[in-house]
């Protein structure tokens, strides 16, 4: 089910325009946002708000409807991280490269499926960074 008009602003002004996965802003391209379904339909979500959230092409593409993932550390099944749920700082640390690293077994699973430490997007992060416009301030 796609999000109404009034639910697409309504997540856009919630997330302050930032991909609520990766951080990076809408101002810059090749940045295109799209609205997440955090519980992918398939999988019982819901097209309300509190399942919805706003992110980048790249994390939306990699993400998919993939809802958990083996942590790369322990080699336990882990749920990604849930931006309505869980409080992003909390999980990721934004390294001074332009990288992120999972502080959790969410961050560090939702890093891997969400490929976020591509080379492409780490410099992209790192030259937004330089210009003081990353990380993106979020609203929430």
């Amino acid at each position: 089910m796609r999000p109404t008009p009034q639910q697409r602003r309504d997540v856009f002004e919630r997330a302050g325009r930032c991909c609520e996965y990766c951080r990076i802003g809408d101002g810059r391209e090749p940045a295109v946002f799209q609205i997440d379904h955090i519980i992918p339909i398939r999988h019982g979500g819901s097209a309300l708000l509190d399942n919805l959230c706003l992110a980048c092409a790249d994390c939306n593409q990699y993400k998919g409807p993939e809802v958990a993932m083996i942590d790369p550390q322990t080699g336990v099944a882990t749920r990604l991280f849930n931006p309505r749920q869980q409080a992003w700082n909390n999980h990721f640390r934004l390294n001074s490269d332009g990288s992120l690293s999972g502080k959790t077994p969410e961050g560090r699973a939702t890093v891997r499926v969400l490929r976020i430490n591509e080379e492409e997007r780490v410099e992209q992060r790192h030259g937004e960074m330089l210009l003081g416009n990353y990380p993106c301030q979020q609203n929430n």
